[in-house]
Parts: structure tokens; C-alpha cells; sequence
């Protein structure tokens, strides 16, 4: 792990390598500053760790929250499209090779561009069954494991809410990133050891 973290270093990000999910959390929440913006990408790892929850209901941010219920798609859009100019930005990651690249799939791209650009910080937490050894392992882990299982969320999801399911492959896993950090520590990545999200 010691060597992972170095590397990560070495590539410009801000590594941390905590134990457990309740460490990730305590250290997550010294990321969150009163008065500041914050945005979200799709991350199950966030809501398993609890950090969604301390997001939503932190009175003290302001927080572009697309996932909140009874808001229609058109202002779901709008808040993606500010959640992209935030002080803050909070995902998780579908993959994280051990030469230093983020691997990850989106539906509507929002998620993959904030890595890219746009946040003026970013926060990714990741669970240690994320970690592979190379670029090949991570694509193949994004397709055959994170889609899959975000499929399979998702329609259930939209059956409980008694809609017809429609999601699959080609409209959750239609746009790829592989990145390395650029801008030196403007990503910060805690990895867990545990096994977190899909």
C-alpha cells in the first residue's frame, strides 16, 4: 500500500489510505469547509461510508444535490451543470490502477468531467476491491463488474418507484475517462480497506 500511496504522490494526487469506512468518514468531513460549494457524482462508496448523508444535511454548504427526490430532470441537469464549478467535488471511482489512473464510466458524463475539470477540488473515495494492476484490468472491471451492478441498482431502483426499467449497458456506461492528476493535489483520493461500492 506504502508503494501505492507514493505513486499516487508521485502523479500529483493527495493520497490518504485509512482502515475503515467510519476513518474515511472523519476524514472526509475535514474536506468540507463552511461556506462552500459542494457537487456530487454518482458514488455508492459515498453513501456507504455515510458521507452523503453528512453532505445532504450539512446546513452550512451549498450543495448542488441532483439526487434529491421529487426535483424534476431539468433542474436534475442544472444542478449537475453547477455541481461542475464547485469549490468541492465528491465521487467515488470505478477503478484505480496501481501506476496512478483513474478509471471510470458515466451515463450523462458529469462524474467524468469533473475529474477531468471544472471543481476547483475533488474528493474520490475508494474502496480497496477497486484497485487493479493496469489500464486493460480496470476496463474490464468497469464493464464486467461496476456496470453491471449499477444496472442492476438502478432497475431496481425504478421498479420500487413502480417506472419500467431502462437502464442498461449503453446508457449507464456510454462515456470513459482514464486520468492521471494534472493540477498537483487537486485531487484527493482515500482509499479504504474495506471493500466499498460496486
Amino acid at each position: 500500500m506504502q508503494q501505492l500511496l507514493d505513486t499516487l504522490k508521485q502523479c500529483g494526487y493527495d493520497p490518504y489510505f485509512v482502515q475503515t469506512r467510519q476513518e474515511a468518514l472523519e476524514l472526509s468531513k475535514t474536506f468540507i469547509k463552511d461556506g462552500m460549494s459542494v457537487g456530487l457524482g454518482g458514488s455508492t462508496t459515498v453513501s456507504e461510508i455515510g458521507l452523503l448523508d453528512e453532505i445532504v444535511n450539512n446546513k452550512n454548504i451549498t450543495l448542488f444535490n441532483q439526487y434529491e427526490n421529487g426535483i424534476s430532470m431539468e433542474e436534475n441537469t442544472k444542478r449537475r451543470r453547477e455541481g461542475m464549478l464547485t469549490d468541492l467535488y465528491v465521487t467515488g471511482t470505478n477503478a484505480l490502477t496501481k501506476d496512478g489512473k483513474l478509471v471510470n464510466a458515466d451515463g450523462s458524463g458529469n462524474r467524468v468531467a469533473a475529474l477531468i475539470f471544472g471543481p476547483k477540488k475533488v474528493l474520490v473515495v475508494i474502496g480497496i476491491n477497486k484497485i487493479v494492476e493496469n489500464l486493460d484490468e480496470g476496463f474490464k472491471r468497469l464493464m464486467e463488474v461496476a456496470a453491471v451492478k449499477n444496472v442492476d441498482r438502478m432497475n431496481s431502483k425504478s421498479i420500487e418507484m413502480g417506472k419500467e426499467p431502462r437502464h442498461n449497458l449503453d446508457n449507464i456506461a456510454n462515456k470513459f475517462t482514464y486520468i492521471k492528476a494534472d493540477v498537483q493535489n487537486r485531487i484527493s483520493i482515500i482509499i479504504v480497506n474495506e471493500e466499498l461500492g460496486y
